[in-house]
Parts: structure tokens; sequence; C-alpha cells
């Protein structure tokens, strides 16, 4: 990721730039970006997961420990187990979520695939996403497509969708506040 068309930078930028070429000289990129992806899931879905690496006052050996025993019961290991471990022990484990996010497109980017953000109230499942890609594909033109799901119970239910500048917002949120808005001109 040393070069100038990257479009990853600051801290998270570098960790995941040093993992890519660590990844990449491995030959373990598709093993780190399953690893980093479910990572990412883990800490979407436990709110004590996500409060655990962003809390400042939890020590950095403390939150290694009980990085690595998430990991572990995940069974993440390898190359990623190792680099969680260092990142929380440089006191970075509340920038991870960021830089899995700036690893895997940095992967899709070389991949010559389009990242579309996906935010679902309620995980997909792996046929909701397969079905939500092969829809994506056929909207831009054949282009490969990778998804990166979130979840973000705010939005009620729905999707929100991000490609590149184009947004599709099909949320319940978003739907009632269309209609709170239109409720206002009729009062």
């Amino acid at each position: 990721m040393s070069d100038d068309t990257s479009a990853i930078s600051g801290v998270a930028g570098r960790y995941a730039s040093a993992l890519f070429d660590l990844a990449d000289n491995a030959r373990a990129l598709d093993q780190v970006a399953q690893d980093l992806t479910t990572l990412r899931r883990l800490v979407g879905e436990s709110t004590d997961l996500a409060r655990l690496i962003a809390s400042p006052i939890i020590g950095r050996a403390v939150q290694g420990k009980a990085l690595l025993a998430v990991l572990d019961a995940a069974g993440i290991q390898g190359l990623t187990r190792n680099f969680v471990g260092t990142v929380a022990a440089n006191g970075r484990a509340r920038e991870l979520p960021m830089m899995a996010a700036a690893f895997l497109a940095e992967l899709a980017r070389r991949r010559g695939e389009t990242t579309a953000t996906v935010t679902s109230a309620v995980p997909l499942s792996a046929a909701q996403l397969q079905q939500l890609t092969d829809t994506l594909r056929g909207v831009l033109g054949g282009a490969k497509v990778s998804i990166d799901a979130q979840v973000n119970p705010d939005i009620l239910g729905g999707l929100v969708v991000k490609v590149g500048s184009r947004l599709f917002d099909s949320s319940i949120r978003s739907k009632l506040q269309r209609l709170q808005l239109a409720m206002k001109g009729v009062a």
C-alpha cells in the first residue's frame, strides 16, 4: 500500500498498510481479510467488545488479553492475531475497526472491486449478502462488488447502501423522517 494511489492515511492507514504488506508477503491476504471481516462483525454485534476496545480506562495489557481471548474463541490465528496483539500493546485498540476497514478497502481497490457500504438494522445472512452482491453487480454494470456490511439498529429496518458518492437509503428511519416532514407541511 505504499503506492501513491492509496486512499489510506493516518494512524489506522499506516497500521493497515503494514498489515497489508505482511499479508501480501505471506500470501495470506484472503485469510487476513476474512479474519478482519469477522473481527469487524464481532465488534459490531457486541456492545461489550466495542466498549472494551474504545475504553481509555482499561489498560493495554488487559485489552490485549481480552482481545486475544475473543480472537481465539472466533478461531482467528496467525498474522491477524499477532497484529491485533501488537495494536493493543501499542494502545491503538480503539482504532482496530478503522484499520480493518482500511485494509479491506485497499484489498478491494487493488483487486479492481467496487466497495459498497451496506448498513442494516440486523446482521444480514450469507444468502442475503449474496443476493445484494448480485443486485449491486447488475446495477453497477457487472463490476466486481465487495460489500462492507455494518449493523446499526438505529435505522430500524431496511438498508442504507453507499457506493462511492451514491447513496441508496431505504431505511425505515429515513422514511419516517420524510413522513414527518410531509406532515409538517399539512398541519
